[in-house]
């Protein structure tokens, strides 16, 4: 029996790769939660940045009760099962009236993964309207196989490598995926997909959360990290442990080390071709 998403919702994620909009937090929660990560940037003396926007949970409140959230873990519980790890995880900031974009890419190809069930939940902390430059996908890419990138490191670019597909999909608009604040997409790690400038005047704050289904190993030699966020781990991966006090030196070394084990598994991947996804294997954990 599904915990949150409709029989549907989870149709449209085994055909398309994607689903939205799910409603996830209340409007005084996302205030309380925006609030909390602007009142830091107010005293850090600007937008959050790298390193702080990769592995937030690692170090803020804000993100740690994000990733922990029962409705979020609800929905991905849907869709890959109950014991869940936090792979990765990345806010994706765009200010008003900018052009900031990210080039078409599949999520799997840079985070070395088998099989390929990873799902990321895109969480609005803002509105991401067509206009604020929300996601788009090409519906059932997820289905294609994997696809060749390079990079592109750009000043405007929000995937600070600048991987991304080259010539094949420039001229593709895809499906348009807006959410509004307290909503959340998700896609699965296969899906081909992009987002351009913000021309809205508000900031369009996402959290892309990348969870996955605890039987997934990492491909290569090192061993990175991950957080058991419900169940069980099954030991793949150095277990990340739940943050306790934010900000504090403890979570800052321990968000160094989490971070430089996932950079090392990104480089030592770079002269290896993409991992193929595992095409016979449904998307959704059947219960």
């Amino acid at each position: 029996m599904s915990k949150l998403l409709s029989a549907a919702q989870q149709a449209a994620y085994e055909q398309d790769g994607f689903v939205f909009p799910v409603d996830v937090l209340g409007e005084q929660e996302v205030r309380d939660l925006r609030g909390e990560l602007e009142n830091w940037e107010r005293d850090h003396g600007g937008p959050i940045d790298f390193p702080e926007k990769s592995k937030s949970y690692l170090l803020f409140n804000w993100a740690d009760q994000l990733v922990h959230h029962p409705r979020i873990l609800d929905a991905v519980e849907d869709l890959i099962g109950p014991d869940i790890l936090v792979y990765h995880s990345t806010l994706f900031l765009k200010e008003a009236r900018t052009p900031a974009y990210v080039r078409w890419h599949q999520d799997s190809t840079y985070f070395y993964l088998q099989p390929h069930l990873h799902v990321t939940a895109w969480v609005a902390l803002s509105d991401a309207s067509i206009e604020a430059g929300c996601m788009r996908a090409l519906p059932g890419s997820h289905r294609w196989g994997a696809f060749e990138h390079d990079d592109k490191p750009e000043p405007l670019n929000m995937i600070r490598r600048g991987q991304g597909i080259s010539d094949r999909f420039d001229h593709e608009h895809g499906t348009f995926m807006p959410v509004r604040a307290g909503q959340m997409s998700l896609h699965h790690t296969d899906l081909v997909h992009a987002s351009g400038a913000n021309d809205s005047d508000d900031r369009r704050i996402g959290y892309a959360i990348s969870y996955i289904p605890a039987h997934v190993r990492p491909v290569g030699e090192i061993r990175p990290s991950a957080l058991c966020v419900r169940g069980r781990s099954h030991g793949h991966f150095a277990e990340e442990q739940r943050l306790t006090s934010a900000l504090s030196p403890q979570a800052r070394r321990h968000h160094e080390a989490a971070l430089a084990l996932f950079r090392a598994r990104q480089d030592a991947g770079f002269a290896t071709p993409a991992n193929p996804p595992t095409p016979t294997q449904s998307l959704v954990q059947k219960p």
